[in-house]
């Protein structure tokens, strides 16, 4: 009987750690999966190097009217050749501070992206393609025809594309976007150089490890930022990307001002020197003085005066001649109270001696 209850809970033993053991397993292919919701992907921040339309680590040239929305820097190199034809809508700043500093802010943007986890690997071919927010690697990118991105109705939406060689644009290519625009928030990490074709309509910040060449007519609506090499131009166009902000964020700066300033001084200064002042003097002054005078000094004369020439006229009721019976009367009062005590006592003695 023993042997079978002790079998029986090894049984029930194994059976819960089986239990355990299946939820732990869910568990885990639900996090590894990646079928629960993630959280949206952050911008990556260019620093100072988003002033800048090109920025080249060795020089720039150019070739035609081009034209640069933004600033045109170099740096650690010190040349820029072609400005004029072409123009800079921003400044110009060769191997300054300025031109520095960005580059460093650069080299941070490009690590940051490329880093950004988890991604999606995608081919090399990406034209045809409709692409969701989110991170994507490819071992070299190319576009041939239109690349798609779907931002979902987010102005914010992020597109992060981590190329580990090289990105070459077929001429007449372009990206286009549905569901809304956010050229501002996507980037190319390129891990060597980027060549953007003939006629190519491109949208994004271009972050190049080494150099960007821009064929002839190509546009972009971004920015061409390379840490060590050059940057080449013929006849472009190259425009600041921008993004729609959300509606509702701008609302928040403007109700705060207001309702502040407006309550505050008017309700403090109003009620507080108003009730003070006029309930103190107003109830003492008046009940204290008019009850004590008024009490005491009209009970003492009135009762005592009265009560003594009342009394002396009740027993004068016969004339102006009774004044004399006075002694009498007492007399005849004494000996009554006399008597009666010598009969009392007499009466006592009797029933002592019965």
């Amino acid at each position: 009987m023993t042997t079978k209850l002790l079998s029986h809970r090894r049984r029930a033993a194994m059976s819960a750690l089986a239990a355990v053991a299946a939820s732990g397993t869910a568990v885990a292919v639900l996090i590894f999966s990646g079928t629960g919701a993630s959280a949206a992907e952050a911008p990556v921040d260019l620093g100072t190097a988003a002033n800048f339309s090109v920025l080249a680590g060795s020089m720039v040239t150019n070739t035609g009217p081009t034209f640069l929305a933004q600033n045109l820097g170099v740096s650690p190199g010190s040349a820029a050749t072609g400005f004029p034809p072409g123009l800079v809508g921003g400044e110009t700043h060769l191997a300054d501070a300025v031109a520095l500093q960005a580059q460093t802010d650069l080299t941070t943007a490009y690590n940051d992206a490329a880093g950004r986890t988890p991604f999606t690997s995608l081919p090399a071919e990406l034209g045809g393609t409709t692409l969701l927010p989110g991170v994507y690697r490819l071992g070299a990118a190319q576009l041939t025809g239109t690349l798609t991105l779907d931002t979902q109705g987010d102005p914010a939406a992020v597109f992060i594309f981590q190329i580990d060689s090289t990105l070459v644009t077929a001429s007449g290519s372009s990206v286009v976007f549905i569901n809304g625009s956010s050229p501002c928030n996507v980037y190319w990490q390129v891990g060597s150089s980027a060549t953007i074709g003939t006629g190519t309509r491109f949208v994004g910040n271009i972050l190049a490890q080494e150099s960007i060449t821009m064929n002839t007519g190509a546009t972009l609506q971004g920015r061409a930022l390379a840490r060590t090499s050059a940057v080449t131009l013929d006849t472009n166009t190259i425009n600041a990307p921008v993004c729609l902000q959300p509606t509702g964020t701008p609302t928040q700066p403007t109700g705060t001002p207001t309702g502040t300033p407006t309550g505050t001084p008017t309700s403090t200064p109003t009620g507080t020197p108003t009730g003070t002042p006029t309930g103190t003097p107003t109830g003492t002054p008046t009940g204290q003085p008019t009850g004590t005078p008024t009490g005491q000094p009209t009970g003492n004369p009135t009762g005592q005066p009265t009560a003594t020439p009342t009394r002396t006229r009740l027993p004068v009721t016969g004339g102006s001649g009774g004044s004399a019976l006075v002694p009498v009367l007492t007399g005849i009062g004494g000996v009554a109270v006399a008597s009666g005590a010598a009969l009392l006592l007499l009466y006592r003695r009797r029933t002592t001696d019965s």
